[in-house]
């Protein structure tokens, strides 16, 4: 419920949710399900217990954990009080989480058993009272977490949000360089999940599924986004192809949030033969643009309930590309937005800007600036790099692309894996969506590499079908055939997978290693 004269906060809708929906499964986890009403009392607890322990507004906790309902627990704690919770990809090394935790320096660290270890190994890095707190389990020097709520009361705590307080402390992954802090405010996150919600039609009774990790901003805000309607939440530790299709089937699932590799996985998993997935209305693609081919194979598999959300960490609520937009035949001009973002929310306002910061034309390149209720309130200990970026309201996304005359937005590459080749700029996704033209190909990365007259050549780094074969001469043919003979791959090595990150997204910075270890300077 809405405090008179306040500005609506994530901790009202948890509130909502609990006064509408007392008794209906807010989240269905493996053998537990965890009402609305139990959400907010546990919340409480977890809330009176933090701020008991002198954590105030603005203090951090941290995060070490896949996908669980305590996790999401810990989400609405911060979300009613003001605290900052800082999701740590669980994934990483303690090298690598040492200069996050300095960074941020939380109070308090919770932790799953798995990971206690690991947490004990951070414990000097640590601020404030150095706590660790397991979650189902236990370890020597840290408390459990049914413990650390103990006897904490259910009320509301003394402490309530602000919209303008730091909900989220995500670190990006670093593939670049350093992570980096994106602060994201409590009233931010909540109209950008009610964007999202309206635009995709959310309803008390939806049945959504969420196998993406809780680290990432895409898992977070769409459970707000169903979230913000009372539906039921569907999580899973992590993404399994056969445990999906699983509860896609037996559990009736509506809406899913899937990455597109996590759809080919889907789509060639033989335990999808015969399953009624008739209820599933509408899967949300996003963390990657989906390949043509494969978006039209998923099509003629689900039917046309795909829609694609583009957006960042820094920039929640980009564009979206509706069902009803993916138009598999008919004219050119209109089939060739398969292959695009989407249009602006309604929310939101995109700009493509050239280096002197004036408009590209329609098919022009340039930069992508993004104007969003989800855009980031700075980069945390990092004011220079928040200038930079944030700009004039804008956010500068890094990402190369152009809009047609319609406004339909297509991302031609990030401007970090923009190829540039005897002056001639040549765009990553551009090369992979003609290889994945070629009947054998099934997966396809294309990548800049040293080059002593050229400055950079062309390489790509195929995955072929199972019993198929390709030469490289006949894929670098194929791709001349598609576009324009300067841009082809010069080389094709065939692999037999290509690395990732948590989110599906080809790790392009593992690819390029390499190739450029020896060079003083990486182009």
């Amino acid at each position: 419920m809405t405090h008179a004269g306040s500005e609506r906060t994530l901790g009202d809708l948890i509130e909502r949710n609990a006064w509408l929906y007392p008794d209906k499964a807010a989240i269905v986890f493996e053998e537990r399900t965890l009402t609305f009403g139990a959400l907010l009392t546990r919340a409480r607890k977890l809330a009176n217990a933090l701020l008991a322990r002198g954590l105030t507004r603005g203090s951090r906790i941290a995060a070490l954990a896949q996908n669980c309902p305590e996790y999401m627990e810990l989400f609405a704690a911060v979300e009613l009080t003001g605290l900052t919770i800082v999701n740590l990809n669980w994934r990483l090394t303690p090298a690598e989480l040492v200069p996050i935790l300095q960074d941020c320096q939380p109070d308090v660290l919770f932790c799953e058993a798995q990971f206690a270890e690991k947490a004990a190994a951070l414990k000097a890095h640590l601020g404030g009272a150095q706590q660790i707190v397991v979650i189902a389990g236990e370890h020597e020097g840290a408390m459990p977490y049914e413990g650390f709520m103990g006897s904490a009361p259910s009320d509301a705590p003394t402490l309530r949000a602000r919209g303008d307080d730091t909900a989220y402390l995500i670190y990006t992954s670093g593939t670049t360089g350093k992570p980096k802090g994106v602060m994201l405010g409590n009233a931010a996150m909540l109209q950008a999940a009610t964007t999202i919600s309206l635009d995709s039609g959310a309803r008390p009774k939806d049945r959504m599924m969420i196998v993406m990790p809780l680290f990432h901003i895409g898992a977070r805000i769409e459970y707000l986004a169903f979230a913000a309607v009372g539906a039921t939440i569907h999580l899973h530790r992590q993404f399994d192809t056969n445990a999906v299709i699983d509860c896609l089937a037996r559990d009736r699932i509506t809406v899913a949030h899937l990455a597109p590799t996590m759809v080919q996985l889907i789509l060639d998993a033989p335990a999808l033969e015969g399953r009624d997935l008739s209820a599933l209305r509408l899967v949300h693609y996003a963390s990657a643009p989906m390949n043509v081919t494969l978006l039209r194979r998923a099509i003629a598999r689900f039917g046309n309930i795909f829609m694609q959300l583009y957006g960042m960490t820094e920039a929640v609520v980009g564009t979206i590309l509706h069902p009803h937009q993916h138009v598999l035949d008919g004219d050119d001009s209109i089939v060739r937005r398969l292959a695009s973002a989407g249009q602006p929310f309604s929310t939101t306002t995109i700009r493509v800007a050239r280096p002197d910061n004036s408009d590209c034309a329609p098919e022009e390149i340039g930069e992508i600036l993004i104007s969003c209720a989800g855009n980031m309130k700075g980069y945390w200990n990092n004011t220079a790099l928040q200038i930079d970026v944030l700009r004039d309201g804008f956010m500068r996304t890094g990402d190369m692309g152009f809009f047609d005359r319609e406004g339909f937005l297509f991302i031609a590459d990030r401007k970090k894996d923009m190829i540039v080749s005897g002056g001639e700029n040549i765009y990553s996704r551009e090369v992979e969506e003609a290889l994945l033209t070629h009947p054998a190909v099934t997966e396809a990365a294309v990548i800049g590499v040293p080059d002593d007259k050229w400055g950079e050549a062309v390489k790509a780094c195929v995955v072929l079908r199972s019993a198929a074969s390709a030469s490289e001469a006949d894929l670098i043919a194929h791709v001349r055939d598609q576009i324009a003979s300067y841009k082809k791959p010069k080389s094709i090595d065939v692999v037999d997978t290509l690395p990732r990150l948590f989110n599906g997204k080809i790790d392009k910075k593992v690819l390029r290693e390499p190739y450029w270890a020896s060079r003083d300077r990486r182009v």
